[in-house]
């Protein structure tokens, strides 16, 4: 079994040794101490990252040792004192696997690398929550763009982030200052097809859109904007400083000018920045946190020349581990995503971290220069900790308050349903469609009374019934039903009861016709038992049961009623969305489609070029013919097409002007 590798290092050949793993055959070693302890024989006491592999050979755990066996075998020892996160991961172990490296930091370098491949789930810690914006930079496009976002993306390993800011007034406000500072892209898609808007009439914009500025010009722009989010705007100015004395003595007073402008907008844009400490020249992040039983709340401060340039936010699972090691953690998946000249010099911590020396040659490595780790005690740096952890504190107190009142929500919601406990999972249902045509179905899914986005589905309805002209609600939602549920009919042994993928309550979107769609259902499947399904009504905010024929006695403005009308309405939204995705790409092929020669691949290179049929509509026959796969007689027809009035059209000269 192969692992490919991200990082190669030098003057060494990274030693992985595997066994074969038999899915079938093979139990947790937990179960079988005599294979358990053979293999940890095998494993030498050398620095390096080791695997964990579960039944299906899936990763489910990577982490990096100074003594690989010493470390593995601390994982089978003692499990009850294991934190309940790390005691479910060992119970599904069956493999080990390890890679042997020279030194401690290529061991954390080269964990780096594979966890951010392979992703494995026990590895996560930091929890995805959208309460932190990201400022993304699409490194991936010829003219980057840069927005603000609150979903750090898995796509284009070229695209940066950013973050996540605590402060999202003041990041807006910054990226807002960028853009009048630099002429940068404002628009994510064109505006016209033939001429640019008024940003570029005003100097906000360098023409993009008609590639009235080189890919290359344009990135120049976009890395001076990127130094400012890296936290070195310092060097910025003096980098601008510089350009702006050369033109000033080549006589170029118009382009000094300009510069000049930027200086001072960049000086406004630090303002008011300013921290207490002893040695402004020195860059250097601090790290606190603060938490309860359940939540753990990091706050990062970054400051660079004396000034604090960005102040991040994340949030973990307080039973990941001491404060110490989620410290070591949070700082490790943090530096991996940055750019190593935003490595800091100096980096401040709450508590001693277990690994504080590997980090710390690693980061040095990455930075090609010094980089130390301490935990100071007094004075002045001691200070600025304490500042970053009453950050955290306030942090906390606001999580915890929004935890309390989910928590409330949720007894009201078991004491209206009569659960006996309360409910973790709850699904939502909707069906979305305009008089039968594009019909479409969501999923969503709360977990502990919040939105959990990675659970959500979405069902385009099967049904042939169900088509234009003709709607039938009780029988998709009914498919959905059967559609989501049939892999528990078919196995009736499959878990339920702790399953993370069953739901503790499915909620309907209808009243009670769905709800009898959905039961008869849920009774052919020999499920009704199991799944404890309920409706919820638009007109009233009225809950049904099945079997009753009158709703609940509820208030519309009850914390559980409430909870069931966050999810119907994030259903609707979902569902709705979807619609109108099918909808309009639906739309855009029949159109096309209609034009004799034009396939499904030329009708996706011409709306790659075009945007939509409104510009292919307005395109020349040159236009059209410059798209790749588009020839001069098929342009022809396509331009005849949308004009049938229109007499032929003679091709144009070829200094005519093409999109």
């Amino acid at each position: 079994m192969g692992i490919s590798l991200e990082h190669s290092y030098p003057d060494r050949t990274p030693c992985i040794d595997t066994l074969p793993v038999s899915a079938n055959a093979s139990p947790p070693l937990l179960k079988d101490p005599d294979r358990l302890e053979a293999r940890l024989k095998e494993i030498p006491v050398e620095p390096g990252v080791y695997f964990m592999r579960d039944s299906r050979e899936q990763i489910l755990y990577i982490g990096k040792s100074k003594r690989l066996r010493n470390r593995v075998r601390s994982y089978f020892r003692d499990t009850h004192r294991h934190m309940p996160r790390i005691a479910l991961m060992v119970m599904q172990v069956v493999d080990i696997e390890f890679i042997v490296t020279d030194t401690e930091a290529e061991a954390l370098a080269l964990e780096a690398n594979l966890i951010k491949q392979h992703q494995p789930h026990f590895n996560v810690l930091l929890k995805d929550d959208k309460k932190y914006p990201y400022l993304c930079i699409t490194w991936s496009e010829d003219y980057p763009r840069i927005f603000v976002t609150r979903k750090r993306r898995k796509g284009n390993s070229k695209d940066r982030y950013y973050g996540p800011y605590v402060d999202t007034g003041l990041l807006r406000r910054t990226l807002s200052i960028a853009k009048r500072i630099f002429p940068l892209r404002q628009r994510p898609q064109p505006l016209f097809k033939d001429r640019p808007c008024l940003n570029y009439d005003i100097g906000r914009c360098p023409g993009v859109c008609q590639q009235l500025i080189t890919p290359e010009e344009y990135q120049r722009t976009v890395q001076r904007v990127a130094m400012v989010f890296q936290g070195r705007t310092t060097e910025l100015v003096d980098i601008l400083t510089g350009q702006m004395e050369q033109a000033a003595e080549a006589l170029k007073f118009e382009l000094a000018a300009h510069l000049r402008d930027q200086i001072q907008g960049l000086d406004r844009l630090t303002a008011n920045q300013k921290v207490a400490l002893p040695d402004d020249t020195v860059s250097r992040d601090a790290i606190a946190m603060a938490s309860d039983d359940q939540f753990a709340c990091i706050q990062l401060f970054q400051i660079r020349a004396g000034r604090l340039v960005g102040r991040l936010g994340f949030n973990a699972d307080a039973q990941a581990g001491t404060p110490g090691e989620i410290l070591q953690r949070v700082l490790e998946e943090h530096y991996q995503t940055v750019d190593a000249v935003e490595v800091p010099a100096e980096i401040l911590v709450q508590y001693e971290l277990p690994e504080a020396e590997i980090l710390a040659e690693y980061l040095t490595q990455r930075r090609s220069r010094k980089v130390t780790i301490e935990m100071p005690q007094r004075q002045t740096k001691a200070e600025l900790l304490d500042m970053v952890e009453r950050n955290a504190q306030y942090e906390l107190a606001r999580t915890q308050r929004v935890a309390d009142r989910n928590l409330q929500a949720l007894q009201d919601l078991a004491e209206i349903l009569d659960l006996p406990d309360l409910p973790k999972r709850i699904e939502g249902y909707d069906i979305s469609h305009i008089q039968g045509s594009d019909a479409v179905a969501s999923q969503v899914v709360f977990v502990d009374g919040m939105p959990a986005k990675q659970h959500y589905r979405h069902y385009k309805i099967k049904n042939p019934e169900v088509r234009a002209g003709h709607s039938d609600d009780f029988a998709s939602m009914a498919e959905v039903i059967r559609r989501r549920f049939r892999r528990y009919a078919a196995d009736p042994d499959l878990q339920r009861v702790g399953n993370p993928d069953w739901p503790d309550v499915v909620m309907i979107d209808g009243g009670k016709g769905q709800l009898s769609a959905v039961v008869a259902e849920l009774r052919e499947m020999n499920l009704l038992g199991d799944v404890f399904v309920v409706s919820l009504a638009k007109k009233r905010e009225e809950i049904f049961l099945p079997g009753e024929s009158h709703p609940l006695a509820t208030e519309t403005e009850q914390p559980g009623v409430q909870v069931l009308r966050r999810l119907r309405d994030e259903a609707h939204r979902f569902a709705i969305s979807f619609h109108r995705q099918k909808r309009s790409a639906r739309m855009r092929r029949s159109r096309l489609s209609e034009i004799p020669g034009l396939g499904q691949h030329r009708q996706k290179e011409l709306l790659a070029a075009f945007r939509s049929i409104d510009y292919i509509r307005e395109a020349s026959p040159d236009q059209l013919a410059s798209v790749p796969g588009i020839g001069p007689h098929l342009a022809q027809q396509i331009y005849d097409y949308f004009h049938p009035s229109d007499e032929a059209v003679s091709p144009a000269p070829e200094s005519a002007t093409t999109g």
